[in-house]
This record gives structure tokens, sequence and C-alpha cells, in this order.
């Protein structure tokens, strides 16, 4: 959020254009979708509703939006146009939450919400609802003349879960607060239809999260049991590489359907890093890591690594290539590493601190061979190039060790149930 807006109530969003980074309008606001959560914490906000030029309502996560402000929401760039569909989870807040009666938890009297304000959590890309503004009376005729206020969102009672019951709304709220492998490791204990229902209610970019850290039995089970379309979107949201050995599980047929549903763009990854063994340095990398042009400076290569959805591994270090600078590059010029983009001021050229001394690997590389230069290097990560020289990828020293641990090691009980359920 801009400096000097602390909170924006969503009144003032409904119907605002939303523009790309180029400045082209991609829509409007039409709704905004809330998760409730147990445990007295404030509902969490997952995006906006976007009406596009076709009228199509699509999904926009908060973590595409970059700034909201002037009357506009700013976004990456990256739309999904597949159609919104709300979910058990879910909540719309316009549509949902305003006019709604509730009451005031210290007097129990009965109120109605005018407006909710949303704020976005220091130093994350997260949103939650942070106040409502609500009016007393029994509304009706004589509402407008009711005393207006505006309160903490702990002040209100009706907007929140209670921990009880088996409701896969009530799990996955309960979830939220666990990390991606600790959902994981709950999942994989639960029956597979309870497995399907949490599934089914998790939003996208968190099952994605979830998928990685599953077996691969779990996975295919998972990913089979979802609507093709909703299968597709979920892929995407995956890191390629791990999208690519789950796909790599599925019957051809399937495989090639869910391709075929995925954007271009992402498929095109997925297919490539199926192309090469999955032993090698080709068939453990992602095709996502930081990729800078020589011209750019040490303060985008900072704002870069500080990208919140970026593992510790991937955040360790940037490559510098020639244009294109999305994979397969231009010319790889070498590495930037973190600490020394510490050292260096902000108006520094990447170019000039540049590390081109190390050998980088081929898609070709065993993995022995990747294992042993990550310890010799002591790297967590080491770029990928082709024969012509261009940067196809980096592999990760998690996903080294995900191939070099028994098969089996995701099925063991590495967490106790103590540990999972108080989040620690």
């Amino acid at each position: 959020m801009a400096a000097g807006v602390p909170r924006v109530f969503v009144s003032h969003l409904a119907g605002v254009p939303v523009f790309d980074p180029n400045g082209d309008q991609v829509g409007r606001v039409r709704d905004l979708v809330a998760m409730l959560r147990v445990g007295g914490r404030p509902p969490r906000l997952l995006g906006l509703v976007v009406e596009v030029v076709s009228r199509r309502r699509i999904f926009l996560p908060m973590t595409r939006v970059t700034g909201i402000e002037s009357g506009q929401v700013i976004t990456t760039g990256v739309v999904n146009m597949r159609r919104f569909e709300q979910r058990p989870t879910e909540r719309l807040v316009l549509g949902e939450f305003l006019d709604r009666r509730v009451r005031l938890v210290e007097t129990g009297e009965e109120v109605t919400v005018l407006d909710v304000s949303i704020q976005q959590l220091p130093a994350r890309r997260d949103w939650e609802i942070d106040k409502y503004f609500v009016r007393k009376g029994k509304g009706g005729a004589l509402r407008r003349k009711g005393e207006t206020l505006t309160v903490e969102w702990s002040a209100v009672s009706g907007f929140s879960l209670e921990e009880v019951g088996q409701g896969a709304e009530t799990l996955v709220a309960t979830f939220e607060r666990l990390r991606p492998t600790d959902v994981a490791n709950a999942l994989h204990h639960l029956s597979p239809k309870r497995r399907a229902e949490v599934a089914a209610a998790l939003d996208d970019d968190r099952l994605a999260d979830v998928l990685e850290e599953l077996p691969e039995d779990d996975q295919v089970e998972i990913i089979g049991k979802l609507q093709e379309e909703r299968a597709a979107d979920v892929l995407e949201a995956m890191d390629p590489d791990d999208a690519a050995d789950l796909l790599s599980e599925l019957p051809e047929e399937d495989k090639e359907r869910l391709l075929t549903l995925m954007r271009p763009d992402e498929a095109a990854d997925v297919r490539r890093l199926m192309s090469y063994e999955e032993r090698t340095a080709g068939g453990l990398m992602t095709t996502e890591p930081i990729i800078l042009r020589p011209d750019a400076t040490v303060a985008d290569a900072l704002a870069r690594v500080r990208q919140a959805d970026l593992s510790p591994a991937l955040a360790a270090q940037v490559y510098v290539c020639r244009s294109p600078d999305e994979t397969p590059t231009g010319k790889y010029l070498g590495t930037v590493h973190f600490q020394r983009l510490l050292r260096d001021p902000p108006y520094a050229l990447v170019s000039s601190i540049v590390d081109s001394d190390l050998v980088p690997l081929t898609p070709q590389t065993p993995l022995p061979a990747v294992t042993s230069y990550l310890a010799a290097y002591n790297l967590v990560s080491a770029p990928v190039v082709d024969e012509s020289g261009s940067l196809l990828g980096a592999v990760t020293v998690d996903d080294v060790l995900d191939h070099l641990l028994p098969e089996d090691w995701r099925e063991t009980d590495f967490h106790s149930a103590e540990v999972v359920a108080d989040g620690r």
C-alpha cells in the first residue's frame, strides 16, 4: 500500500479500474474475496473479483496487486482469465458483509455493517480486514438516524468461525496457520474422501504449495479428483519443475489434456522440463530463477530478491543475462550472490559485480555431479546453461535433496501430532 494510506474502505473500491504495469486497463473491481478464520483472527483478504471487457468476472489474487491508490488498482500484469467461482471457504465482502446485522461484543447491541476497511500487513503482501464501520439501531425506515462508529474487527461478533464441527471450511481455516509441509503431513493422514474435500476448499495457490510437499500417490489422487480447469489452474500455480514431476505420473491422455488447458507460456516451461531425464540438472531445475539484464542496478536486484513468494534458495542469488530475460534467455553472463548485493551501493550495475568464474551446469549433468557441484562451491542454487550459452533455469538444493532422500521420505511421520496441532 502506498505510504500515507493506512487503510482502504472497500466501498471506495467498488467499480474502480484495474490497470496492468503498462497502464492498460484490465477491468473493474466488482467485489472482494475474504476467508474467515478461527481463533479470533481477522478475516484474510484473498483477492478481488474483477470484471473484464467481455463482462466475464475473474479472480485477481492479492499477491498480484502491487498498489491500491488514487481510485485505481495496479497489478503485476499476470491475470488468469478463467471465470471466478466462489468456493465454500470464501466470502464476498461487498455482497455478503455490507448491510449485515451483527453484534458489538462489549454490549451485545445489534448493529448494521455499512463499510469494511482492509489493510496490508507490514513487510508482506497479505491483506486483512481491519475495521468495520457500523450503525446502531434496528435498521428499517429509521436506520439513517442511528449513531455510526468505526470499530476494530474484534469488537464485532458474527465474522469468525467456531472451532467445532467437521466441515472442510473450519478445517481449512485451521490449516491456514500451518506451513505447507505441515498441512501436507496432516492431509496425507486423512481419508481419501476427506482429503478430496479439503483440497477442493483450498485456494489454488495454497493447494499448489501443499501438493508440492505431498507424496506422488497423494498428488495424483488429488489432481485427478479436481475439475480439469481447476487442476490446470493449480498446476500453473506450482513451481514448473514440481508441475512437470506431477504430470509425468499421469496417463498420457490426461497429461496432454491438462497441458492444453494451461496457459501456453506455463505449459511450454513444463513441457521443456519434461523433455529432460529426471535425475539430471535439466530434470531437476526450475525455469523461474531471478533474471536481470546487465543494465539493472543493485536496487533492482534487491527489489526482486524481496519478493515474498520466492524460496530462500532462489532468493540467494540473481542471474545476469542478455535479453530476452525469460528462460531460455539470451547469453548468460554470470551470477550475483545476495551477500554481494548487500555490500555494494544501490546504484551500482549488476554487470559490474557479476561472478563469472564458476562454470555453469549443463542440462545433461547427472545428479551426483550436481550434488558435488553445490557442495564444492557452498551453493544453494546453481545455473543451468545450454550449449548456446543461454540460461535454462537453476537447480536448488531442496530439489536435489528430494532426489537424494528415500522415495518414501514424505510418507514418514516427520512431525508429531502435537507439533502439527499448534503450528510450530
